[in-house]
């Protein structure tokens, strides 16, 4: 493999080590035992592990950002939302790190943040506003429904990362075919009977 395919298996290593570790719960060694080269190639690839989060979230936010443009291709009015949200409660159901990952990033700047260092989430900021940016763009540039569709967005991750069944309460307002688990019973029986409303995005 070229330094290039290595440096690309260290980010997808690191994306699903990362997202099921933490920043501080997951070792270099970790991604390295996942790509299956030594640490010291490791270093020679990122300079550090903070190098490597940084990468694996910027990563995690552009592929995102990718799947939900493709989604609303071809659409108009509220179809282009609606179709990135069907298009993400899959992401995030098909492939759980991207969701684990946006959780980690997150948890990761804000003790970054309130450690006194602020230069840690500038790229991962900057990541997330072309994201908000883009859709923005995507959705008419209407600033509310920006706003609705992030702010969907962030409570379908907060359900999804609880574990909350597509069939429950909590879930009412959401598209049926926005909702990650869509299809399942509520384990306690609590049946949502609207599936009406706006769509959620990634926050």
């Amino acid at each position: 493999m070229s330094a290039d395919e290595r440096r690309e298996s260290v980010i997808r290593a690191a994306i699903t080590e990362f997202a099921r570790g933490g920043y501080d719960g997951t070792s270099t060694e970790a991604i390295a035992r996942r790509v299956g080269v030594s640490q010291p190639y490791l270093f020679r690839l990122f300079p550090n592990k903070q190098a490597m989060f940084l990468a694996a979230a910027e990563r995690c936010l552009a592929e995102t950002l990718e799947v939900l443009l493709k989604a609303g291709e071809g659409r108009e009015g509220e179809c282009v939302a609606q179709g990135m949200a069907a298009e993400y409660g899959g992401l995030i159901s098909g492939d759980p790190d991207k969701l684990l990952m946006q959780m980690q990033m997150y948890a990761a700047v804000a003790a970054a943040e309130a450690s006194g260092d602020h230069e840690f989430g500038a790229s991962v900021r900057a990541a997330w506003e072309r994201m908000w940016d883009t859709i923005h763009l995507a959705l008419g540039a209407d600033i509310e429904q920006t706003k609705n569709y992030f702010a969907h967005g962030m409570l379908m991750n907060t359900l999804a990362s609880l574990g909350f069944p597509a069939g429950h309460r909590v879930w009412s307002g959401f598209w049926e075919t926005a909702r990650p688990m869509s299809g399942e019973t509520d384990r306690a029986g609590e049946a949502d009977a609207t599936g009406a409303g706006s769509g959620p995005a990634p926050a």
